[in-house]
């Protein structure tokens, strides 16, 4: 499923369930030490399909741990993103000279509970869900909008370092598989508890704005999201950065 999103110089792995090709890193294990064995399966499963992608490069062999900010830790010129659910477990990684930033999420294809959709859809992108649950009704247009902001936010906060909520991030999709973002990080700025000592600008000042293009697709009872950031144009640095794989030629 993974490779219908990719575009080129993006790195793609896989996985339905949790075998693993070889045994998982004590270091990685260490971060999960404690918790859940079902939350130990799909880590390292995910963390399986992150060494598949950076193998794929020709990075250099190591742990993939975390950043003081809970982000995985891709090796120095790397950049990536790990996602996992109930039947699902994926990973994209590209080199940091061409992609920037990357973010996926996979999700049950099912609708969101009552009332979510009211919780992190503004106005307009509910009037969207609307509208293309009439043309594609059996989509579930809204947990589709749910993982796309995710995507954008495992792109986001990687490469700003701030957090930002639902809010900020405004989605719109076409019904041929494409969608747009655009982040706008002075509508939520984070609660206290959210705050973390090596965030960059707090999300609420400066108004920096993003945009975002990238790929959906629904397949076997799963759905996927992705977005990619060129390298030419980083997230956050400036006023208003566009980020949008067609800058560079690229079909996404």
């Amino acid at each position: 499923m993974i490779e219908r999103l990719l575009p080129a110089g993006v790195a793609g792995a896989e996985a339905f369930d949790d075998a693993l090709p070889h045994l998982p890193d004590r270091r990685e294990l260490a971060l999960v030490r404690g918790r859940p064995d079902r939350v130990v399966r799909q880590f390292t499963a995910a963390r399986a399909c992150a060494h598949r992608c950076l193998d794929v490069l020709g990075a250099p062999p190591g742990p993939l741990l975390r950043t003081a900010g809970g982000a995985p830790a891709w090796p120095a010129g790397f950049v990536g993103s790990l996602t996992h659910c109930v039947g699902y477990r994926g990973a994209v990684a590209a080199r940091a000279e061409v992609w920037a930033a990357l973010g996926v999420d996979a999700e049950p294809a099912l609708p969101l509970q009552h009332g979510v959709l009211g919780l992190i859809a503004s106005e307009c992108e509910r009037r969207m869900v609307a509208r293309l649950s009439g043309e594609r009704p059996e989509l579930p247009w809204d947990r589709l909008l749910f993982s796309a902001k995710e995507a954008v936010y495992k792109a986001w906060y990687p490469a700003t370092r701030q957090w930002i909520g639902t809010g900020a991030v405004a989605v719109a999709f076409t019904t041929g598989g494409r969608l747009t973002a655009e982040v706008r990080s002075d509508r939520t700025p984070p609660p206290p508890a959210r705050r973390r000592p090596e965030d960059g600008t707090p999300a609420g000042a400066g108004g920096v704005t993003a945009h975002y293009t990238g790929r959906w697709h629904v397949e076997g009872g799963l759905l996927l999201t992705a977005v990619a950031v060129p390298a030419a144009a980083p997230v956050g640095t400036g006023a208003r950065a566009r980020v949008s794989v067609e800058d560079q030629s690229l079909s996404f």
